[in-house]
């Protein structure tokens, strides 16, 4: 079972105004191949379909652990979408157009079909497809698929990070690159133990530190780098056997957290008017609380 906290990984700039462009870029660390949703939907589909969970323990800790961290991206990119749509439209009559700045930017999908929010789909706007997960059921298959996953997952993000120079968009992939970083070094140990073979000589991939990445540097500075979270109060334990020793990288030592980090408010989007959401006005509003209050 999943438990879910309201809150989001890291607290996000709320900006003045977004940069619609730079949303429809970010939307490939979402809906694309090696986006969120499918580290996500990789990792579940794995630790669901996992077989003698009891004999190999540590290793379906680790699978199942990473899973619910990568649900907390997928919330964490889709409101840095969200944000990076503000302000680009203004309320008004419907006769004088008031989405018209919806025209010029690349992905007009946002404008019609989700009131400017995230859509589980890539930068083109393709939507995302099950057939991005894959999940052989060989333990040393899955693990060498997932090491290159977050391989790939990283290049992307270091590539949108080079498109816009948009804060939010910059906070929330510095901290992924930190995260994700931390994934694939789990994920090299975990295939060292299981056949001797010491992948993490080949990290990092491509060779260029966070560190480079300024936006990174504070989520290296708490260590984020070194940590890996068990996402649950009693269980997911025996990720310790694997992730265990110095970080190669920084030779610092690793460390497993029971639980979850402190965490973030998520925030809260203002309404759209001129995209009719959320549709309730203040009659409406007075009503539903009046309602609401009714009995208690």
């Amino acid at each position: 079972m999943f438990k879910r906290l309201d809150r989001m990984q890291i607290a996000l700039t709320i900006p003045e105004h977004g940069d619609a462009n730079a949303a429809a870029a970010v939307q490939e660390l979402l809906g694309g191949k090696f986006g969120e949703m499918s580290t996500l939907n990789n990792y579940m589909f794995q630790s669901f379909a996992f077989r003698q969970k009891k004999k190999h323990r540590p290793f379906y800790d680790l699978v199942a652990s990473i899973t619910a961290e990568e649900f907390g991206h997928v919330e964490l990119v889709n409101n840095s979408i969200n944000l990076l749509t503000r302000g680009v439209t203004f309320t008004g009559d419907p006769n004088i157009a008031p989405l018209q700045n919806g025209l010029n930017k690349r992905n007009s999908y946002q404008f019609i079909a989700t009131a400017q929010t995230a859509l589980p789909g890539d930068s083109m706007g393709r939507a995302w497809t099950g057939d991005n997960v894959f999940s052989s059921g060989n333990l040393v298959l899955d693990l060498l698929h997932n090491f290159f996953l977050e391989l790939g997952a990283r290049t992307h993000k270091m590539r949108v990070y080079e498109m816009t120079d948009h804060p939010t968009a910059r906070e929330m992939i510095g901290y992924l690159l930190v995260r994700g970083g931390t994934h694939a070094l789990a994920y090299a140990k975990a295939l060292e133990i299981a056949t001797g073979v010491d992948v993490k000589k080949m990290l990092p991939v491509p060779d260029l530190d966070n560190s480079k990445f300024d936006y990174a540097r504070p989520y290296i500075d708490q260590g984020l780098d070194n940590i890996l979270y068990t996402w649950s109060d009693y269980d997911y334990q025996e990720i310790k056997k694997i992730w265990k020793g110095t970080n190669p990288e920084n030779g610092e030592p690793l460390q497993v957290i029971q639980g979850t980090p402190k965490g973030a408010p998520i925030p809260d989007l203002d309404d759209l008017p001129e995209e009719f959401a959320p549709g309730i006005d203040r009659d409406d509003y007075e009503r539903i609380a009046k309602k609401l209050m009714e009995n208690m």
